[in-house]
């Protein structure tokens, strides 16, 4: 018997390889899917606890354009729920006290995350000079053009949030793209989004946060169910070659190993893991991703009494600034977001734990950490009573650092990929670390292998 021939074969299950394989097979490709894990949705995992509805991974999604189109042609988008109204509210926990973000001129013109000189200093930034188009941490970049109490008061925090990660090491390219961008045009952040303002709009997503009534783990058994074959779970892509104008793809499982052979690969995996695959078939490649950094995550999640609460638990949640020496990075309101997520009368706290801030708490035993976790609540809710986790997980490389030359790295190791037909990468180091960002990454790779063979 021969090697089993498809068109294509997706390495990796998570929101990427799922956007991929849909793509493909929408497009007429025989798609397999492959990956390690005991369920689709990668990083995107719910369980049920005690009557609360528990995010593993991710627990809520933007959703941006390419993400919308995806969801619109599959009659998908009814399937998202956007959170309630009351997400609008965040809070920085700040000089000891939670201080609501401004989101708003007026608002920004009188919080307390920033110093008069501060706010002062913003005036300015229409009249600072052109940077580098590259090269820029966030830090330097927002530093220079809206001064550094913008980057230890907002920019910073908001990072903690997104990336676990710093505004020192994460790069402005990467990071705020629209940002330079409109530096680079129009010589201001500023008068570029006004000039901007004018001019021709693209497509649009949606606004506000989103997820399912149970959980973004729904939303990736939706995806995966659309599929005419259902992803190979418990089994991964172990090694790739070149097969003439093919691929040879190696599967490893529990049952043994097997191969396929394919037109067409998608790599929809971690760089880590990407690199893994590439090393034997081009080693410089495989270098460049190997060192694209991930920060660690431990997601601890907290049923409580709200009026154990000296500080009422309202709006979507809070981040931590640096210099308050917390362990948590931030904590959010789940059940005020989507009220079905906790028991009648009771809130579902998801706190945030380790990043590039604190990695060594990947480390530490879940004892420590809920102590933790119970000291850090109780200081920035003023909440006293039993403080007893639901659920720990750990993710040691949990989310990708755009660092100062990624867009230039992934820029150079796709024009080496262009020497592999049939090749490409999907995933959340590739043009944002998202849901939304993921899913398209996804999206356009599936697209781009279509176009090379129109």
């Amino acid at each position: 018997m021969g090697v089993p021939r498809v068109d294509a074969v997706v390495a990796g299950a998570g929101v990427a390889g799922l956007a991929a394989a849909l793509e493909l097979q929408d497009a007429g490709c025989e798609v397999a899917v492959v990956d390690p894990s005991d369920r689709p949705g990668g990083v995107m995992r719910t369980d049920h606890v005690s009557g609360y509805v528990i995010e593993r991974g991710p627990n809520t999604v933007q959703v941006g354009p390419t993400m919308l189109g995806f969801l619109r042609r599959r009659g998908l988008e009814e399937v998202v729920l956007r959170a309630r109204p009351a997400s609008r509210l965040r809070y920085i926990f700040r000089g000891g006290a939670l201080v609501q973000v401004p989101m708003s001129p007026v608002a920004l013109a009188r919080t307390p995350l920033l110093r008069a000189r501060g706010k002062l200093r913003l005036l300015l930034e229409p009249f600072v000079r052109r940077g580098p188009p590259e090269g820029e941490s966030v830090a330097e970049f927002v530093g220079r053009r809206l001064g550094r109490d913008v980057v230890s008061g907002l920019v910073g925090p908001f990072l903690t949030g997104v990336y676990a990660g710093d505004e020192d090491q994460l790069g402005a390219r990467a990071v705020f793209k629209k940002l330079v961008e409109l530096e680079q045009r129009y010589g201001s952040i500023a008068g570029g989004a006004l000039l901007g303002a004018f001019g021709a709009r693209g497509p649009r997503g949606l606004r506000g946060s989103y997820s399912t009534e149970q959980g973004l783990g729904v939303f990736a058994r939706s995806l995966a169910d659309r599929l005419a074959e259902p992803p190979g779970l418990g089994s991964r892509v172990a090694r790739i070659a070149r097969d003439g104008a093919r691929w040879r793809v190696e599967v490893s499982a529990p049952s043994g190993e097997r191969s396929l052979d394919a037109a067409r690969l998608v790599l929809a995996t971690p760089a880590f893991a990407a690199a893994e695959l590439l090393r034997g078939v081009d080693a410089d490649a495989a270098s460049a991703l190997e060192e694209i950094v991930y920060a660690p995550i431990v997601g601890i999640a907290v049923g409580v009494d709200p009026a154990d609460a000296a500080t009422p638990i309202e709006g979507f949640g809070f981040l931590t600034a640096r210099d308050e020496g917390l362990a948590l990075l931030g904590c959010l309101f789940m059940s005020r977001l989507f009220p079905s997520r906790a028991p009648q009368g009771r809130e579902l706290l998801q706190c945030m734990l380790a990043g590039m801030r604190h990695p060594d708490l990947i480390d530490e035993p879940d004892d420590a950490l809920a102590k933790r976790v119970a000291a850090d609540l109780e200081r920035t809710l003023g909440l006293r009573g039993e403080v007893a986790p639901l659920a720990i997980t750990r993710w040691p490389r949990a989310v990708p650092q755009p660092g100062r030359d990624h867009v230039g790295r992934i820029g150079w190791v796709r024009e080496r990929l262009r020497d592999l037909p049939g090749l490409v990468l999907a995933g959340s180091y590739v043009d944002g670390v998202g849901v939304s960002d993921a899913l398209a990454s996804g999206v356009v790779a599936a697209q781009e292998l279509v176009a090379r063979d129109a």
